[in-house]
């Protein structure tokens, strides 16, 4: 299921987001970015709906995915 990220207290989001960075590890190439800068791309990422929210009932897990797999 996929759900809104609008529909989400943005504390809870950011929260989604920094678990889902530290736990992809997040590549960005040459440059290092903070954690609160990759959070801040991946927001964007929602934003722009380049990345969706998905939330499996069976597993009860929550992450986050790339359109662009």
């Amino acid at each position: 299921m996929i759900v809104d990220y609008r529909e989400l207290a943005p504390d809870t989001l950011d929260s989604l987001i920094e678990s889902f960075v530290l736990r992809e590890g997040t590549d960005y190439g040459e440059v290092e970015y903070s954690l609160a800068e990759k959070v801040e791309h991946v927001k964007a990422q929602l934003i722009n709906e380049e990345a969706f929210i998905e939330y499996s009932e069976e597993h009860e897990t929550v992450t986050i995915v790339s359109r662009n797999i």
